[in-house]
């Protein structure tokens, strides 16, 4: 039952990350107009770096390559996210902060949800 839990929760944090990465190349504009409200410098190129990162990561979790490594590289992502793009404690014009401390709360769950299943899978290595 332990091995079927995490290999669910693997796949669904797989996804998780797999179709806002597709996202990011299929909404171009959109997410570059996004970042930039933000004032992110090099939008397009910090962009193509974060959606490449997600679908790579996500495949790797999928196959159950490098968890760790992909567990622990998505929770940095996800700090420098809710930071810098889910910033509720600043005011932007056409940006509800009400919709953005969601965004922040909600993705310190699926930190949470990284930060575990990096141990677990440590966890695994270290029994081995």
């Amino acid at each position: 039952m332990r091995s079927i839990l995490i290999t669910v929760g693997r796949s669904l944090l797989a996804f998780y990350f797999l179709a806002p990465g597709i996202a990011k190349f299929v909404a171009w504009d959109m997410h570059v107009a996004l970042m930039e409200t933000h004032n992110i410098v090099m939008a397009p190129v910090l962009l193509a770096i974060a959606g490449t990162a997600q679908i790579g990561g996500s495949i790797l979790l999928l196959f159950n390559k490098q968890v760790v490594i992909c567990a622990l590289g998505f929770a940095l992502m996800v700090i420098i996210i809710d930071l810098n793009l889910h910033d509720f404690w600043n005011m932007y014009e056409g940006v509800d902060a009400q919709h953005e401390s969601q965004n922040f709360f909600k993705n310190l769950g699926i930190l949470a949800g990284l930060l575990l299943l990096a141990a677990v899978d440590m966890e695994k290595t270290d029994n081995k």
